[in-house]
């Protein structure tokens, strides 16, 4: 199964189900908001209070349980226009953000696919799929306004040392994969920092790279078990 083709396709969910799926475990327990005055998107979903994303949304009644199998579409990655260019010591002492280039976007591209379906191939309830049908969901993730903080590698031996590596936002929608009705939507909005501790660390492509699958693995692994946990038919 090609890697980018499967992860370049869309997530449904029953009420419970949907919210917790997208987001996570939190202090409290997320609900959804049936008040008059709740706040209801253009396509019905209802506002979720109480996760651990940024923001979430989910459709009253939807149910996960019913379904075995999960298809992944990618929405694309978009980036924050404006970065700073070139190699000179003018840019690179600019302090960002700073221009991604074609192979850092190409790279990214492949790492979240990977991350993606490493994860939700450890599945213990679903299994991926890339065709729709009635017992698919399907999970549809895009990136959006990436912004990097990593200037241009230097010219000879000199060092970079940075404490962050960007932010990224996340939005994933679960849908029912026939209807392509949408049951959750979920926005998380992440701040990418040097081996998670927000120190000076010296840059570089590998650890650089480390450091962003850290946070995409992180998505991935909270979706995954999420998934796990509300799919399964309640006794």
């Amino acid at each position: 199964m090609n890697m980018d083709r499967l992860f370049s396709r869309s997530l449904t969910v029953g009420f419970a189900a949907a919210v917790l799926v997208l987001t996570g475990c939190a202090a409290s327990t997320p609900t959804i908001d049936t008040s008059p005055e709740a706040e209801v998107t253009f396509d019905g979903l209802h506002e979720v209070k109480g996760g651990s994303a940024d923001q979430a949304w989910a459709r009253p009644g939807a149910d996960i349980s019913q379904y075995s199998k999960i298809m992944l579409q990618g929405a694309g990655i978009e980036y924050r226009p404006g970065g700073a260019k070139g190699t000179s010591w003018s840019a690179r002492s600019r302090g960002g953000p700073y221009e991604v280039t074609e192979s850092q976007k190409q790279r990214l591209r492949q790492r979240v696919a990977q991350e993606f379906l490493n994860e939700l191939g450890k599945s213990e309830h679903f299994t991926l799929v890339d065709e729709a049908g009635p017992d698919v969901l399907l999970i549809r993730g895009a990136l959006l306004d990436v912004v990097s903080m990593v200037p241009p590698e230097p010219i000879g031996r000199g060092e970079i040392f940075i404490s962050e590596i960007g932010t990224v936002t996340l939005v994933i929608e679960i849908r029912d994969s026939i209807t392509e009705t949408v049951l959750a939507r979920a926005v998380d909005r992440r701040v990418i920092d040097t081996r998670g501790m927000g120190n000076l660390s010296n840059s570089n492509p590998v650890s650089n790279e480390a450091d962003v699958a850290r946070v995409i693995r992180s998505w991935a692994r909270l979706l995954r078990e999420r998934l796990d946990t509300y799919g399964k038919p309640q006794e």
